[in-house]
């Protein structure tokens, strides 16, 4: 790729909040691009991530997806996992104090997330560390001297921050630590690039360059990324909301959660978890203006290569043809037993009324090995609210309509 073309790859589906600082961060990786090249060596790139869950989402591999395109034009990326800044947990996104993880928690969430981004980043071209190799030595002094970069007004400016302050609620110092050790992690990496999501913007834009620029080193470029909007298409992809699309799941699950989205999400997606460069996804937004392309089939062929990435192209065609004879075909018995939904009812609730599990046990077991499904999607918690309406699926022959 040119030059030209590699910053319109590597800046599509980036947000900043403000447009100048789009521009000049897209010049800097420009000017950096170029500068590497006639120097002969690969960006260093980095992303950070604080292992506070133990499963990703598709919302958590934005960055990676982005990681990746940096691999395959050759940079030198690295895969930070952040043993050290998840034990005070990130407060860029939250109303509140995160809680304090122990040591041994982080080390248990920490064993399945490599193996989890494998599935994105090709791992002969990917460095894993882990931020407590240069955070656990520093001292008190150290970070006196790292904090004196910053005023207490640049913390209570963030608007999560002061949000809580005018709501009188507590904002703790251990909480202003957090963005000191992440721009840290910079300047241990000697990082040309850090990448990550809009609510990071604080920790990599004003932390990551301004102690980087105070401790001698250039300041990085922040490649900061969009969002993703979760099923519902409106909040973000958050567990809490049960809107997500996990990547710890099967290739049929995966292509029916992408096909539920709302057509208003379809771009957000193309840009940010396909692998389709800018020209075929401005052919494919200008075909749908034109009405020349249906929603349903670009979102199927979204759905496919969303897949293909976890999966395999052979898995993502069987997922595609499993949802087209359910649904398109209508391959489901017509002529099913229906189960009318009472206030209160919840997943288990409904398959025991509607007979199709025989105890409450083998309902759980059946749900734990992802053996229930509503309109093609999987139903992942036993407890919950039944959500909608639809065709409730257990194993590959027992369906009822729920009503």
């Amino acid at each position: 790729m040119k030059i030209d073309e590699q910053v319109s790859l590597l800046m599509q589906g980036t947000e900043y909040g403000d447009e100048e600082l789009k521009q000049a961060m897209t010049r800097e990786l420009r000017n950096r691009l170029v500068e590497a090249q006639k120097e002969g060596r690969p960006l260093r790139v980095y992303c950070g991530f604080d292992p506070t869950h133990v499963d990703l989402h598709l919302g958590h591999t934005i960055p990676m997806r982005k990681m990746r395109q940096f691999q395959d034009l050759g940079h030198d990326v690295t895969f930070l996992i952040g043993n050290y800044t998840a034990l005070i947990g990130d407060p860029s996104d939250k109303n509140k104090a995160r809680p304090i993880l122990t040591e041994e928690q982080v080390k248990e969430n920490s064993k399945t997330y490599t193996t989890q981004a494998f599935r994105v980043l090709d791992q002969d071209k990917l460095k894993v560390r882990y931020n407590g190799e240069w955070l656990s030595e520093l001292s008190l002094l150290d970070l006196i001297r790292l904090g004196q970069n910053f005023t207490v007004q640049q913390f209570l400016a963030r608007e999560n921050f002061s949000k809580r302050l005018k709501k009188g609620e507590p904002i703790y110092l251990h909480e202003t630590f957090y963005a000191l050790m992440q721009g840290y992690d910079a300047v241990a990496l000697e990082t040309d690039v850090q990448i990550g999501g809009t609510d990071q913007l604080f920790n990599i834009i004003v932390a990551g360059r301004k102690l980087q620029e105070a401790l001698g080193q250039k300041p990085l470029v922040g490649v900061i990324c969009g969002i993703l909007p979760g099923t519902d298409g409106v909040q973000r992809m958050s567990k809490s909301t049960g809107n997500i699309i996990p990547i710890h799941t099967d290739a049929q699950d995966m292509y029916g959660k992408v096909m539920s989205l709302s057509d208003d999400a379809m771009s957000k997606y193309f840009r940010l978890v396909t692998r389709w460069l800018p020209e075929k996804i401005k052919a494919i937004e200008k075909d749908l203006k034109a009405e020349k392309l249906h929603p349903r089939d670009a979102k199927m062929s979204l759905a496919r290569e969303v897949v293909s990435i976890f999966y395999s192209e052979d898995q993502a065609s069987e997922a595609e043809q499993a949802f087209v004879s359910l649904f398109q075909k209508k391959k489901a018995p017509e002529n099913m037993p229906k189960y009318q939904l009472q206030e209160g009812d919840t997943i288990l609730s409904v398959l025991m009324g509607a007979g199709l599990v025989s105890s409450k046990n083998e309902g759980r077991r059946l749900i734990d090995q992802k053996g229930v499904r509503l309109d093609g999607i999987t139903l992942e918690h036993a407890d919950e609210i039944f959500p909608i309406q639809g065709v409730l699926q257990v194993g590959k022959r027992r369906f009822v309509r729920v009503e």
